[in-house]
C-alpha cells in the first residue's frame, strides 16, 4: 500500500482535490473517508460529486446507510457506515453488491475494513491544529492506476 499526503488549506481545496479524484476514477472504485466530524469527509465527496454535476443532489446517508447518484453511464454509491454494529450488518443490506456496480463512497469505512475489496483507497482527514481551515489529508491506496494518480498529480 503507497502512502501520499495533500494539505487543503481550505474547502475549495479539499473540493478541487475530490474533483481531480473524480475524473479519473472508474468503476469499481473504492474511497473510504475517515476523520471526525467537521473534518472535511462531506465537503471532499461534494467535491467529487461536482465533477459529474451532482453536488447539488447530495444529502448526508447517515440514516439511510447509502445514497445512489448516477450520471450518464457512472453509478456513484456514497455509503455512511458510522451507525453500523459490524461488517455483518453491511452483508445483511447487500453493501458487497455495490463493489462492482459504480464508485463507491464510504464514510467510517475502516469499520467495515473486514469486508472491502482488496483494492482500495483510504483517506484520512485531519484538522491541523493551528489553523482551523486547513486539513491534512492522508491517502493510502493499493490501487495500482491510482498509485500512479497520486504519484503525478499536481497538487
Amino acid at each position: 500500500m503507497k502512502q501520499f499526503q495533500f494539505i487543503s488549506h481550505n474547502e475549495i481545496d479539499t473540493k478541487n482535490f475530490a474533483k481531480k479524484l473524480a475524473s479519473f476514477s472508474h468503476n469499481k472504485d473504492i474511497i473510504v473517508l475517515t476523520g471526525d466530524l467537521g473534518s472535511g469527509k462531506t465537503k471532499f465527496t461534494e467535491g467529487f460529486l461536482s465533477y459529474f454535476d451532482l453536488e447539488n443532489e447530495i444529502s448526508s446517508p447517515t440514516f439511510t446507510i447509502v445514497n445512489e447518484y448516477s450520471k450518464n453511464d457512472v453509478s456513484i454509491y456514497h455509503f455512511d457506515v458510522y451507525r453500523l454494529e459490524d461488517s455483518s450488518e453491511f452483508y445483511e443490506i447487500g453493501g458487497e453488491e455495490y463493489f462492482d456496480k459504480g464508485i463507491c463512497i464510504i464514510e467510517w469505512g475502516e469499520l467495515i475494513k473486514d469486508v472491502l475489496p482488496k483494492e482500495y483507497t483510504h483517506i484520512t482527514f485531519k484538522r491541523d491544529k493551528k489553523d482551523e481551515n486547513i486539513r491534512i489529508l492522508n491517502i493510502n491506496t493499493n490501487c495500482e492506476r491510482l498509485e500512479n494518480y497520486f504519484e503525478n498529480i499536481k497538487y
